[in-house]
């Protein structure tokens, strides 16, 4: 049997989402993960990184200040 190499997911996110969103998706991202890359999940590793609004730009533009210029 060959052996599996742990998977090591980084997602980045814009700030905003709940504790319990975080939770579902570290656990939905596992189960994906075990299933389509036949691991264990306990060596399914997820780095949850948040990303201020204000360092985060789409077209020329902070999402803080579209965000802004939006409300």
């Amino acid at each position: 049997m060959k052996e599996k190499i742990m998977p090591i997911l980084n997602i980045a996110l814009i700030e905003g989402r709940s504790n319990e969103q975080k939770e579902a998706l570290i656990s939905e991202v596992t189960d994906a993960c075990v299933r389509a890359l036949d691991v264990k999940p306990e060596t399914v590793r997820i780095l949850l990184q948040d990303i201020a609004t204000q360092d985060f730009g789409v077209a020329g533009e902070s999402v803080r200040a579209k965000r802004e210029r939006q409300a």
